[in-house]
C-alpha cells in the first residue's frame, strides 16, 4: 500500500490549466471539498490549495469511491465539477489527447488528478458525455524517512515487495522506484486486465500494480498463494477486508484504517508506517525464539526425569526419586526459570536470519534430537548421583537425596544454557535479570528442602560435606557440555 511508504501528508505542487484561470479552478475544487461527506488526505490537500476562495453551494453530489475513482457534483452556478483519476474521467485518449500529452511530459513522483466541468448532472454510475477538462492537479506525497532502509532489509531477506494501489500506474511506479523496490519497472495497469488468467500471470510477473480495484486485491492474494508464496497484505478500507482476511498475514492501518479492516487483519500498524512491520518481525522472531527455548528447556529436563526413574526401576527395581520430590522439581525448579526464560531479550542477530518456511516444524534442523540428548545427559547425571549417594550412605534415601540435589540444581543451570545458541559468556551470564531472580528463588527453595526440617516429609537426609561438593561438581557438568557443543558448532542456528 503506497500510504505505508509515504507520509500521507499531501500537498498540491502544481496546476496545469486548460483554458481556465486560477480563480475558477480554486472555486471548483473548493466547492467539491465542501460538498464531500468525508475528507481524506487528497481532499485535505485540495482544501489547503483552494481555501482562499468561497465555494458554490451543491445541489447534487457523488462522493469518491474506490470503484469510480472520482467525486463531484452539480452546483448553484449550474455547472458540474468532477475531480479524480484522469483515465476514469476522460476515458477517450483521442478526444482528450492534449491532456494525455501533458501527463506524458510529467516526470515527477506525483499523483495526477484531472478537474473537469460539464453542463449535465452526474450519476454515481456514469459521468456526463460533455466533460471539459479545466486543469491537471499535481499532488506530492513525501516518502517516509526510513522507507528506503526498510525496503533494503526486506530485499536482503528474500522478500518480494509488490506495490498495489488504486493510483495511476505511473504514480505508483515512480514511488516504487524512489523507494528502491526491486523490479519496479515491471508495472501494469490493472484496469486493462480482464481475465483471471491475465491476473494470475501479472501477479507473478509484475511488482507494481496501478488502478487496482478491491476485488482484484483479493484475487492477487489468491494468485500469489496459488504460486506457493506466503503473502502479507496491507490495507485500510472496508473493501480491503476480503484481501486482508485471505492473506497469510493481513496488516491494517491503525490511523486511517476502518474498524472492519482492523478486525479482518492479523496485525495493525498503529502509526501506518511500513517500517513498523520490521519492528513487528523482530518482536515476532524474538517471541518464536523464546518459545523454542522454553519448549526445549522443559522437554529436555522432563525427558531427563523420565529416563532417571524408568532406568532405575528397570535396572535396580528402586525409585531414585519419590513422587513428592519430582513434583517439587517440576513446580519449583522447572516452572519459575521457564517463565523467566520466556522473557529473554531479542538477540541482536535475529534480523539477519532468513525467513522460515511455513512447513518447518518447531523441532526441525536437529532441534528435537538435541532435546533428547540433553534429556539423556540429565538422566545419566541423576542416575550416577543416585548410585554415588546410595553407595556412600548405604541407604536408598541417601541416593535419592543426591539425585534430587543434582537433578534440581542442574536444571536451574540448564535454563542459562538455553538462553542462546552462542556461548553463555559471550552474551553475558547474568544479563537476564528476571532469570536471575527466578533461579535464585528456585535455588533457595531447593536448599530449604535439603537443609531444613522440610527434608523429612520429602524423604531426604543430610549428607556429608564431600557428598555436597560432589553434587555441586555434577551440577556444573551441563555448562561444560553445552559450552563445548556451542564452541564446536554442534548447536547453531540453521538457515
Amino acid at each position: 500500500k503506497t500510504g505505508t511508504l509515504t507520509t500521507d501528508e499531501m500537498t498540491v505542487t502544481g496546476v496545469i490549466p486548460f483554458g481556465a484561470d486560477e480563480n475558477k479552478i480554486k472555486k471548483a475544487l473548493s466547492s467539491i471539498v465542501k460538498a464531500s461527506d468525508e475528507l481524506n488526505a487528497t481532499l485535505y490537500a485540495l482544501r489547503d490549495y483552494s481555501d482562499s476562495v468561497s465555494p458554490y453551494e451543491c445541489s447534487k453530489f457523488c462522493d469518491f469511491s474506490s470503484e469510480t475513482k472520482w467525486s463531484g457534483g452539480t452546483f448553484e452556478n449550474g455547472k458540474t465539477y468532477i475531480v479524480g483519476a484522469t483515465e476514469c474521467i476522460l476515458k477517450s485518449r483521442e478526444k482528450y489527447s492534449e491532456v494525455y500529452s501533458e501527463i506524458e511530459k510529467i516526470n515527477q513522483t506525483v499523483r495526477i488528478l484531472v478537474l473537469a466541468e460539464s453542463d449535465s448532472e452526474p450519476d454515481k454510475d456514469s459521468l456526463p458525455d460533455d466533460l471539459k477538462p479545466l486543469a491537471l492537479i499535481l499532488i506530492k506525497d513525501k516518502l517516509r524517512d526510513n522507507v528506503n532502509e526498510t525496503v533494503k532489509y526486506f530485499k536482503e531477506q528474500g522478500v518480494t515487495l509488490k506495490v498495489i494501489s488504486g493510483d495511476s500506474v505511473k504514480t505508483v511506479k515512480n514511488i516504487a522506484i524512489d523507494t528502491g523496490i526491486e523490479g519496479a519497472e515491471n508495472a501494469i495497469d490493472m484496469s486493462t486486465v480482464t481475465t483471471d488468467k491475465e491476473l494470475e500471470d501479472a501477479a507473478e510477473r509484475c511488482n507494481v500494480f496501478g488502478r487496482v480495484t478491491p476485488a482484484q486485491k483479493k484475487k492477487l492474494v489468491v494468485a500469489l498463494k496459488k504460486h506457493g508464496h506466503s503473502v502479507a497484505m496491507t490495507g485500510d478500507g472496508v473493501n480491503d477486508a476480503p484481501a486482508l482476511k485471505k492473506a497469510d498475514i493481513g496488516v491494517a492501518m491503525g490511523i486511517t484504517g476502518t474498524e472492519v479492516s482492523k478486525d479482518a487483519a492479523s496485525m495493525v500498524l498503529q502509526d501506518d508506517n511500513f517500517a513498523t512491520i520490521v519492528d513487528a518481525v523482530r518482536e515476532g522472531r524474538g517471541i518464536y525464539a523464546n518459545i523454542k527455548k522454553v519448549v526445549g528447556y522443559l522437554l529436555g529436563t522432563n525427558i531427563g526425569e523420565v529416563i532417571t526413574v524408568f532406568t532405575a526401576m528397570m535396572l535396580w527395581h528402586k525409585t531414585p526419586l519419590l513422587s513428592m520430590q519430582l513434583l517439587w522439581i517440576n513446580l519449583v525448579t522447572d516452572s519459575l526459570p521457564a517463565i523467566a526464560l520466556g522473557m529473554e531479550a531479542v538477540e541482536s542477530e535475529v534480523m539477519t536470519q532468513k525467513p522460515k518456511p511455513k512447513s518447518e516444524g518447531l523441532f526441525a534442523h536437529g532441534f528435537g534430537v538435541r532435546i533428547v540428548l540433553q534429556g539423556v545427559m540429565f538422566g545419566l547425571l541423576a542416575l550416577f548421583a543416585f548410585m554415588i549417594g546410595e553407595k556412600s550412605t548405604g541407604t536408598v534415601a541417601g541416593g535419592q537425596t543426591m539425585a534430587f540435589a543434582v537433578l534440581a540444581l542442574s536444571q536451574v543451570i540448564q535454563a542459562y544454557n538455553m538462553r542462546s545458541e552462542h556461548s553463555l559468556f559471550k552474551i553475558g551470564v547474568f544479563t537476564n535479570k528476571k532469570l536471575n531472580q527466578a533461579a535464585l528463588l528456585s535455588i533457595v527453595l531447593v536448599l530449604a528442602v535439603l537443609f531444613t526440617p522440610l527434608r523429612i516429609p520429602f524423604g531426604l537426609e543430610l549428607l556429608s560435606l564431600n557428598m555436597y561438593l560432589t553434587a555441586l561438581g555434577m551440577v556444573l557438568i551441563p555448562i561444560l557440555v553445552m559450552e563445548f557443543s556451542k564452541a564446536f558448532g554442534l548447536i547453531r542456528h540453521q538457515h
